[in-house]
């Protein structure tokens, strides 16, 4: 290569991945053969086997048509279709040195070519010369050909073995390979050729187990996806979840058609059914009816946490009958059996739960109170006795000022939080910890307190999932924000906040219950003194707090919550990002009343959608950029210093508006309120044609900053503009 040598072509580009010809591809099938994994494990091992197998696929230039995953509770499967026979061949470009510093003025190579050639495994007399944005370069430009797909597949696939990771892992032998359960078979097949991977001391092959019931001692042999799932289902084993999943409601729909049951639907445990059996089987079984004197709830997640059971309803009245469906893991004969030994577990586990129901009715709620002074809410923040407390003063001040005349309100709020947390010290909820506050309720009913106080206690967790259904009654509304509003004052006060993906506390579960009984009920608080009164009576328990200061600390929570508003006007109502922000950013310091601040942001959102709206924003900005940029003496506008018709006509027309929109706020009448900045929109653009703000004149300069400071505050009198953004803005 000459220092005048022309550069060369380079090669062309190589192409994006296509779907390869049916000629040149063939069948991956991979199998994890384990000991019965947990449930909850299966599903999201599943996705993560697929999501990792097609990256990996795609980083190895490896192009298939389509992989899909299957799972029982004894296997992980993988199945790629269409993968081809080989890599895809790649052309590798590098730049390296520029020209000048490659050769020198005889035009021969640099140490610094030979050395870029060297790197890159090519020879100087190979590398390309380019022109560049930044001048000429060298190039060295490989062609990298695709190796054999068996050949990539024996590295690759343990690796992706390896990759799946589980809540709890565990070793079983000498391998020290971590796996949620022992794996005690592999199978890997290409093409229908076995691939002798090895992974945790097991080398694949072509042979798979059944059922443990139902399938045969001696497995079976695979030979494709299709000998695989028919042999399977000879085995005893249905691998397709979603068929299971089908099996499933099916024949729960026959059995409640043919008792006259409706079924009490459990998203939850139809996933454990479907991912607890191999070949399911659903039978109809039944409990003494004397057992249905025991609160329903109670017999539900009896049947629920203990059994897998789902339990079932009248179609009339929809109370609970005295029969359950199961889903077993067999096809036997006589599944009568089967169904007498379902209904004797059943029988002894509603046995301990009738129990436990009737001995915690032996005392009433108010003598367990004083014992809740034993119980540890958090080690930094005293007893579940100090935080009952707490919550019965908040829910005294929250009541009051929802509704100031109604004392009934108030005292059924407070006497419901002095008896809230005592069922944490009753059998029930000893036995089943996710029946607290119902259980509460059921015992307040039978000591006799008001249905008021009885209801809000039942409702006090509601709502207990982000989207759950929330309290009805307004006590319990009441009662459900002091609780949440006293957890999240009491873990930021000492400084146990959220830090990324980790809410070991559930606090950001607790603000979003919070956001939604606010905005979704349209209660009309300041939550801005909800927040003031949770912090101070965290405070005056004596607790130490964090390193934040207390107005730190404040700003800290609100913003808390305005995260969560922001999350839920997202998802709701859709509304843009920099509309969410530029009302809440104005709202800091204000009366935090959410359900107004969304009213702006819809009404705001709504007028971004005028053809006129975005000049607005623009002229605005140009006035915010002034006067945020420039200083002077900051007097109030002087009229007599106006020099052009325009700034007259801004002033009135800011004044008459002005009227206008304090008007339509005091109603609420936020787009009315918008309109009124709409219409400033043609005195603005006025001015700025016709008068220079930076005059010569210094008095003159300050008059029109003076009046582009008026402009300035009508606009985030609404809100803060400069956060919206737009083209040219």
């Amino acid at each position: 290569m000459t220092k005048n040598q022309k550069p060369r072509r380079s090669a062309p580009a190589a192409k994006k991945r296509t779907r390869p010809s049916p000629a040149s591809t063939a069948e991956l099938l991979l199998e994890i053969g384990v000991e019965e994994l947990p449930y909850q494990f299966i599903a999201p091992a599943l996705a993560a086997l697929k999501d990792s197998a097609e990256q990996l696929l795609k980083d190895q230039r490896l192009a298939f048509h389509s992989a899909r995953t299957l799972g029982t509770p004894r296997r992980l499967t993988l199945v790629v279709e269409g993968l081809a026979t080989q890599q895809t061949s790649v052309v590798k470009e590098a730049m390296g040195p520029s020209k000048a510093v490659a050769f020198d003025q005889a035009g021969q190579p640099t140490r610094a070519a030979t050395g870029f050639a060297s790197g890159q495994g090519v020879a100087v007399q190979e590398l390309q010369i380019r022109q560049t944005p930044k001048g000429e370069y060298l190039f060295a430009v490989k062609q990298e050909e695709g190796r054999t797909t068996h050949v990539v597949l024996e590295g690759l696939l343990p690796q992706l073995i390896a990759k799946l990771s589980f809540q709890k892992s565990m070793k079983w032998n000498n391998t020290g390979v971590r796996f949620a359960r022992p794996v005690r078979w592999l199978v890997a097949l290409y093409g229908g050729v076995t691939l002798p991977i090895e992974f945790a001391g097991i080398t694949a092959g072509n042979r798979t187990e059944g059922h443990r019931v139902l399938g045969s001692a001696k497995g079976m042999t695979v030979r494709d996806a299709e000998s695989y799932l028919k042999g399977l289902e000879r085995q005893g084993v249905i691998p397709d979840p979603q068929r299971r999943r089908h099996m499933i409601e099916e024949q729960i729909a026959t059995l409640c058609k043919e008792t006259g049951f409706t079924l009490n639907m459990d998203g939850d445990l139809l996933d454990q059914a479907v991912y607890t059996t191999e070949y399911p089987n659903a039978i109809i079984g039944s409990f003494k009816p004397a057992y249905l004197e025991v609160p329903q709830e109670i017999l539900i997640t009896s049947m629920k946490e203990h059994q897998g059971f789902f339990s079932l309803m009248h179609k009339e009245n929809g109370k609970l009958v005295s029969h359950f469906i199961a889903v077993t893991n067999n096809r036997a004969k006589d599944m009568g059996l089967i169904r007498e030994g379902n209904e004797r577990v059943l029988a002894a586990r509603l046995a301990d739960a009738k129990f436990f129901f009737d001995e915690d009715r032996k005392s009433r709620l108010n003598d367990r109170v004083k014992k809740l002074a034993g119980v540890t809410f958090h080690q930094k923040l005293g007893t579940m006795g100090q935080k009952q407390q707490r919550v019965k003063r908040l829910a005294g001040f929250i009541a009051s000022s929802l509704r100031p005349q109604d004392g009934d309100l108030k005292r059924a709020c407070e006497r419901a939080a002095d008896l809230c947390k005592a069922d944490l010290l009753t059998g029930v909820v000893g036995e089943f910890p996710e029946l607290q506050g119902i259980m509460g309720g059921e015992y307040a009913k039978h000591d006799g307190e008001s249905e008021a106080v009885s209801l809000a206690i039942g409702q006090q967790y509601l709502p207990r999932s982000i989207e759950g259904e929330l309290p009805k009654s307004v006590a319990g509304q009441v009662l459900s924000l002091a609780d949440r509003l006293d957890t999240v004052a009491a873990f930021f006060h000492v400084g146990l906040v959220p830090t990324g993906s980790e809410d070991p506390f559930a606090l950001r579960r607790n603000a979003t219950a919070i956001v939604r009984i606010i905005l979704e009920e349209q209660l009309r608080p300041d939550i801005g003194s909800y927040i003031d009164t949770a912090r101070d009576l965290v405070i005056g328990d004596g607790f130490k707090g964090g390193a934040n200061p207390s107005q730190d600390g404040r700003r800290r929570m609100i913003e808390f919550l305005f995260e969560r508003v922001r999350h839920y006007v997202r998802v709701v109502y859709a509304l843009r990002d920099d509309v969410i922000e530029a009302v809440l950013k104005q709202s800091h310091g204000k009366s935090l009343d959410l359900v107004d601040l969304v009213q702006r942001m819809k009404a705001l959102e709504s007028v971004t959608a005028k053809p006129e709206f975005d000049p607005l924003i623009i002229g605005f900005k140009r006035a915010h950029r002034l006067v945020e940029k420039e200083q002077w003496d900051r007097k109030p506008v002087d009229k007599a210093r106006f020099e052009h018709p325009t700034e007259s006509a801004l002033y009135e027309a800011i004044a008459e508006e002005r009227q206008k929109m304090i008007s339509a706020m005091t109603c609420g009448e936020y787009g009315q309120a918008l309109d009124a900045l709409v219409r400033l929109k043609p005195p603005i653009d006025a001015f700025f044609v016709a008068v220079m703000v930076n005059a010569e004149d210094p008095s003159i300069r300050s008059n029109r900053l003076s009046l582009l400071q008026e402009v300035d505050d009508f606009f985030n009198s609404f809100a803060d503009f400069s956060q919206i953004v737009v083209q040219g803005g």
